[in-house]
């Protein structure tokens, strides 16, 4: 009786999740279909979609910072720029009418790993996307100060000791007022088909948030210079109102231009501090510092700190945490300019 009873749990379990699978199609179906034009837009018969993609990714990060060399009148203002070269990556979409997962695998070495999940309808849109990648290149500028007047000038591109980590979440959502004439989706992931010309209004709210991580004790130089900064940690949340318009020259061709306006509405910058036996004090006349201890956070001549140019071959920087800081900045204006261009047969 157990075996049999065992077995029709299992069945209706099934006949639930089929049941499930089936009223989400049905949703999916009525979503793409809801008060569409159909002399404007065209929904396919066939829902599923599977597409290979190519893409070309362009990173760009620059960091900040200046820096008061303890004990003299000297200072300098520096920049970290990371530019690695453009990244070529191969993946797939796979989805049912306009809610799909794409996963991309770059060919370019440590240019990281992309993932998304987008869904669309007639009057909706929403995107999700995850990125991470690390790097050793960077491009370091620097002006050298003395009593407050320029003494110098330099930059090198270098490698840092240890990997720099970069990811970003972006979270992306849409409103389109004409759903039942002009679709987004139209150019960008081609669940449905632009038949005619026409535009409608956009209302959009993002959410974006990065983090730059170099706090690897290897990385002990970069540390000392960003003022015992490590790590940080961006959140950014954005809202605006804008227009989009596909323009159907002839049959099978849309051309996409959308322009929206938004708004920064919340800025915040979380930044993770680190104490160091090291720093970047002028060199002192002493030969031995000795060993140093982890635990009473001392050299062995007594010395919390030892000058970093004074690093020798088995020496090893040791960080420990020493707090984090947030600040909010003030309302920020940005522009989002999009470009898409699509043909179907």
């Amino acid at each position: 009786m157990n075996a049999v009873g065992q077995g029709q749990d299992s069945k209706g379990t099934v006949d639930n999740f089929t049941n499930l699978i089936h009223q989400v199609q049905h949703y999916l179906d009525s979503a793409a279909r809801a008060k569409v034009d159909a002399h404007y837009i065209e929904v396919p018969q066939k829902p599923w979609r599977v597409i290979l993609r190519e893409k070309e990714n362009v990173v760009d990060v620059d960091y900040d910072n200046s820096y008061q060399f303890p004990g003299t009148d000297e200072s300098m203002d520096w920049r970290m720029c990371i530019e690695p070269p453009v990244a070529s990556s191969v993946g797939f979409w796979v989805g049912y009418r306009g809610t799909g997962i794409s996963f991309s695998k770059s060919l370019t070495k440590n240019a990281g790993r992309y993932f998304s999940i987008s869904s669309t309808g007639a009057k909706y849109g929403f995107n999700f996307r995850l990125r991470r990648f690390n790097t050793k290149a960077v491009t370091i500028s620097s002006t050298d100060y003395k009593a407050g007047e320029v003494i110098g000038e330099e930059k090198s591109e270098q490698e840092t000791e240890a990997p720099i980590w970069i990811r970003s979440t972006y979270l992306n959502g849409y409103y389109v007022f004409n759903g039942r004439r002009y679709s987004q989706a139209a150019a960008y992931n081609q669940s449905v088909i632009q038949r005619r010309s026409a535009g409608s209004f956009l209302a959009g709210i993002t959410w974006y948030q990065s983090s730059f991580d170099y706090s690897d004790r290897e990385n002990v130089v970069f540390v000392l210079l960003s003022d015992n900064i490590g790590r940080i940690k961006v959140h950014q949340a954005n809202i605006g109102i804008g227009y989009g318009y596909n323009l159907v020259p002839f049959r099978g061709l849309v051309v996409n231009v959308m322009a929206m306006p938004t708004l920064s509405v919340y800025n915040r910058v979380k930044v993770y501090k680190y104490d160091c036996n090291f720093d970047l004090s002028p060199v002192e006349p002493i030969d031995d510092y000795g060993v140093f201890d982890p635990e009473t956070k001392r050299w062995a001549n007594g010395k919390a700190d030892k000058p970093v140019y004074m690093y020798k071959d088995g020496d090893r920087a040791h960080y420990w945490a020493a707090g984090e800081e947030t600040t909010y900045s003030m309302l920020r204006y940005n522009l989002d300019l999009r470009l898409g261009i699509a043909y179907n047969w």
